[in-house]
């Protein structure tokens, strides 16, 4: 098959969206598919041979984020230009609703068009204004999906219609690590506490956090915790103050540095305080064997099964994240039976799984227009 995928966000910068997009198309590119991205990116930027960069992106406010779309003639040009010498049997736009690469593609596509829709929020006045726009554009989709439940629940509330939940993909095998990592394995007296996402973003939840250390101090005095993401942290130093020392904040961490701290540390925390529509970071963890302990927001309820793969706190209680961290470390056996159960719940998200569900929504796409392709469903 030739398959075209429209990335909304840039591809310089890196993100969930992204990621998916990128192993998605390893994995199709390896079950013998042809498949083209198109993604905005800036000059200079390292990309895999399969991306088509339209040039750089603009930031703007999204989501409680900072999104960096591209949108307008110029970006039209390329878009049109890329599906014009793609010939592509099904396209698939990423977050349609964006004003982006992937909101251009579907409004010039001619071949059948999968839509999938990451995003997980309550309300958006934007997007509520802009739907009586945005509903007659969707409707050219043979197939949606939704990489979750709240996903699914935002797309219908705003747009109509419904769609299939296939979750995001984790290459699972890529966080198995078999010997723990020294710089961050911790002991019984000094255990190990991690955290992984934007710092200086507040939806990511690090002041939480970091308000949460002095408790988890006062249990366990020699914990140590390490924090691995991009921004400023000068906030989280402010609220840690002597507590500062206990806490190595790592910057911006490779895919093997990411997953040996994933299969090293005690716990691995995700107090992100909304605005995630999945919780990818949750399977990764889960792959490489951390003990998760995370928010009580919907999305995370959902992966870690309510609680049978992980432990929830309160939302934005540091208070609560600290009693359910004490807890979890005060009970060893406990925390390794949880992770040998959510290890084995991890592989049903692998790229082997999550693809097949895929281009089974493609040949739905497919069939429904019409078309019929010769040697489908590999």
């Amino acid at each position: 098959m030739k398959i075209g995928i429209a990335c909304p966000y840039s591809w310089d910068v890196p993100g969930g969206v992204q990621f998916h997009i990128r192993d998605l198309a390893e994995e199709l590119i390896g079950r013998g598919h042809s498949v083209s991205v198109i993604a905005p990116a800036g000059e200079g930027t390292d990309l895999p041979d399969f991306v088509v960069p339209t040039g750089a992106a603009i930031p703007i406010p999204y989501n409680g984020s900072v999104a960096r779309l591209a949108f307008g003639p110029r970006m039209n040009w390329h878009v049109r230009k890329w599906l014009a010498h793609g010939e592509f049997d099904v396209l698939h736009v990423h977050e349609p609703f964006v004003p982006s690469l992937a909101m251009l593609a579907l409004m010039n596509a001619e071949c059948p068009v999968v839509a999938t829709f990451h995003t997980a929020m309550d309300r958006s006045k934007a997007l509520s204004t802009a739907s009586p726009l945005l509903v007659p554009v969707l409707e050219k989709t043979r197939a949606r999906i939704a990489v979750s439940e709240e996903a699914r629940r935002t797309a219908v509330e705003h747009l109509g219609g419904d769609a299939y939940v296939i979750p995001n993909g984790v290459s699972v095998k890529n966080f198995l690590v078999s010997d723990k990592d020294e710089r961050f394995t911790g002991t019984p007296d000094s255990p190990t506490i991690g955290f992984l996402g934007r710092i200086d973003e507040p939806r990511k939840g690090l002041p939480i956090l970091a308000e949460a250390v002095a408790p988890i101090l006062a249990a366990y005095p020699k914990a140590r915790f390490f924090v691995a993401g991009r921004g400023d942290n000068s906030r989280a130093l402010d609220i840690l103050g002597e507590n500062a020392s206990a806490v190595s904040f790592l910057g911006s961490v490779s895919e093997e540095d990411k997953a040996a701290m994933l299969s090293s540390v005690d716990v691995y925390v995700a107090p992100q305080t909304g605005g995630e529509s999945f919780g990818i970071v949750l399977i990764e963890a889960m792959s490489a064997g951390s003990f998760v302990v995370s928010s009580d927001i919907p999305a995370f309820q959902a992966v870690l099964e309510h609680g049978a793969y992980g432990d929830h706190f309160r939302s934005e209680d540091p208070q609560d994240l600290a009693r359910v961290i004490v807890s979890a470390l005060d009970d060893p056996d406990r925390r390794a039976a949880v992770v040998r159960e959510a290890g084995k719940a991890a592989w049903r998200y692998d790229w082997s799984t999550v693809a097949s569900q895929i281009l089974s929504v493609y040949s739905i796409a497919v069939k429904t227009a019409g078309y019929r392709i010769e040697g489908w469903g590999r």
